[in-house]
């Protein structure tokens, strides 16, 4: 029976301001960092608690199939019959049919790097004589060999089943089993994209853009949070870093990326002669940026380093700002730092007033303090007439106070925000050439928020233009998000 044992012989304590956001205040957060080579634990946090995997679990589908091929029972270019099963399952998937072919090659690049929902269950069943339930218990069985001893697997791709757990240790285990076992075909985990059925599909790993990492996989539902297994080698040490329940993709970005660079730090000072067995401070160090991070999600996520240029301030090239904007989060209305201009203000005067304030808050008119004051009793004498007559007065003054819309009202668009206000001009410029036809006439409007986000809006827009512009903007995938004047 295999085994991997990931014991704890050096271990991280994050410290962390009481101000600051604290991830182990997380609930649902877990990690660990471990030595591909040797094993040992770096770091540790909640590591053999039970998560739920997500989308992790297809790490453990493609271990299944890369042993399937080691063993000769499945071939690369054998062909996937999709199933009504298979087909039915809820997205991400590639929208196959029933009765549809797939070869097993292309089906575990679009698992590995799209993370398809369907072809995950469809490759089970291949391998599963055509029950996902019967690979399911096979998963499950090789876990225990590998050592997972908190893992049940019921499904084959992730989606929510409460009986399907893991932990951060488990998960280090199956990743670190998949390079010692399959290195042949560990770089299914690192696959920038995959045409199929003239398609582009681009890979989900946030950390892709990071020097030295060469996979693995990102999971998400709502009950799981933002998960992620990374690995990455840098003068010949490979890492592991897992984090499970991030709060939003940019903490699950950050995080794992401190993780990394922490780590590596340990390994370089170590490889000069420096003992380290307790590496609190460096990992202090680490996370105190992390930690004045805010706590709520941001609208916006940006996948590569914002911090890096090519070519100097050049524009970056189309591949380069694909690369940056991938697997970014849909704009929320809900976020405070995103308030919605007040329709007091008309073009052409918004873009001056909008650049006069420091940001959009202060355009928004705030409500007048309610007072509270004692009634004499001759006023309340008059406040006993007929609750009717009061009731057909209010709606007598509602309907004559009713305002109409206004047509001059002015709408804005949000389509980024970046930590780089060179990216942030970049972008705009990007954007506004790319979409012309309804970004012609708006005004760019790029501002710092107080979490450090560069805003990048496009103001003095119709209700007509903002809400056009989004949909062909949201149609390419890219994220966009009317902001609305105040009723």
């Amino acid at each position: 029976m295999k085994a991997a044992v990931l014991t704890a012989s050096a271990v991280f304590v994050i410290a962390l301001p009481a101000a600051a956001q604290d991830l182990t205040d997380n609930a649902r957060y877990a990690a660990i960092v471990v030595d591909a080579q040797s094993g040992e634990v770096f770091y540790a946090q909640r590591a053999d608690s039970a998560r739920y995997p997500a989308s992790l679990t297809k790490i453990m589908t493609l271990y299944m199939a890369f042993d399937a091929l080691a063993h000769g029972t499945l071939k690369p270019t054998d062909q996937i019959t999709m199933s009504a099963h298979a087909t039915s399952q809820a997205p991400v998937k590639v929208y196959l049919r029933p009765g549809d072919t797939i070869d097993v090659d292309t089906a575990m690049r679009l698992i590995a790097l799209y993370s398809a929902n369907d072809l995950a269950v469809a490759l089970a069943e291949k391998i599963g004589g055509g029950s996902e339930e019967r690979f399911a218990a096979m998963m499950t069985i090789k876990a225990q060999e590998l050592g997972m001893t908190h893992t049940r697997f019921v499904n084959a791709n992730g989606l929510p089943d409460p009986r399907q757990i893991s932990s951060a240790r488990d998960l280090a285990i199956l990743a670190r089993a998949v390079m010692r076992d399959y290195p042949q075909y560990y770089d299914y985990f690192n696959l920038p994209s995959q045409e199929f059925r003239g398609r582009t599909y681009v890979n989900h790993n946030p950390l892709r853009s990071m020097p030295g990492i060469d996979g693995m996989k990102t999971g998400f539902t709502n009950a799981a949070g933002y998960n992620l297994v990374a690995s990455g080698v840098r003068n010949n040490h490979r890492l592991i870093a897992v984090m499970l329940g991030g709060s939003n993709k940019t903490q699950r970005r950050e995080h794992v990326t401190a993780l990394m660079n922490t780590g590596f730090d340990v390994i370089s000072r170590r490889d000069r002669g420096e003992r380290i067995e307790i590496a609190q401070n460096e990992f202090t160090r680490a996370m105190d940026a992390e930690a004045r991070m805010p706590e709520g999600p941001q609208p916006y996520t940006i996948l590569a380093d914002n911090g890096e240029m090519v070519g100097g301030n050049a524009p970056l090239s189309d591949a380069q700002l694909r690369e940056t904007l991938e697997g970014s989060e849909q704009a929320n209305a809900a976020d405070v730092d995103v308030q919605r201009a007040s329709a007091t203000v008309k073009a052409p005067d918004v873009a001056q007033t909008l650049s006069a304030a420091t940001n959009t808050a202060a355009l928004v008119k705030k409500p007048a303090a309610k007072v509270a004051v004692s009634e004499k009793p001759d006023t309340a004498q008059k406040n006993s007439k007929s609750k009717k007559a009061e009731l057909a007065d209010k709606a007598d003054k509602t309907a004559k106070g009713k305002k109409k819309k206004d047509p001059t009202a002015v709408y804005a668009i949000q389509i980024g925000a970046f930590k780089d206000k060179t990216l942030a001009n970049d972008w705009a410029k990007k954007m506004k050439t790319k979409f012309s036809s309804h970004l012609a006439s708006g005004t760019t409007d790029i501002s710092k928020n107080d979490n450090g986000w560069y805003r990048t809006r496009f103001v003095t827009l119709t209700k007509a233009q903002a809400s056009a512009a989004c949909k062909d903007i949201s149609a390419k995938h890219l994220d966009c998000m009317v902001i609305k004047p105040d009723a």
